[in-house]
């Protein structure tokens, strides 16, 4: 399940729940300009016995877009075969999705914070959604997360 959660004009946020697991999840917020070519965000990741924060995950507009990516998922509906991935331009945000037969697809978010820091860690939860609806409501989620024009 996704939502644009406490969504005001002010704080936008995403969150995904996975639907067979509702304990699941990962949440985009305190989106915030960074020059005219970036913002920055929030990634937040949970599972029982987990919780991880990432305050840095940048997003450059030249860079592959995550939306763009998450909508080509839901575009393609039917299952297919194999992985595709995403990731941020300096890899501290990787999204891999995963088809399966009965209409889910598995979205795999992997926090890495400092990919090529020593002592540098990296966490993954997998959130299960229903190809279709709920995989084009995160992309367009996400589109106006990214896209939304901070006060100030």
């Amino acid at each position: 399940m996704t939502s644009l959660d406490g969504a005001t004009s002010d704080h936008p946020a995403v969150a995904v729940s996975s639907v067979n697991h509702a304990a699941v999840g990962v949440r985009l917020s305190d989106r915030r300009p960074f020059d005219e070519g970036a913002v920055h965000y929030v990634v937040e990741a949970w599972a029982p016995g987990l919780a991880a924060r990432v305050d840095e995950v940048v997003a450059w507009v030249w860079d592959a877009d995550l939306a763009d990516f998450l909508a080509g998922l839901a575009a393609d509906y039917r299952a297919w075969e194999g992985e595709r991935t995403w990731q941020t331009y300096d890899g501290d945000l990787a999204v891999s999705a995963v088809s399966r037969s009965g209409g889910r697809i598995g979205l795999t978010w992997t926090l890495r914070p400092w990919p090529d820091a020593a002592g540098g860690w990296t966490v993954s939860v997998t959130t299960w959604l229903e190809a279709g609806a709920q995989m084009a409501s995160l992309a367009a989620d996400v589109r106006h997360f990214l896209a939304s024009k901070q006060p100030g």
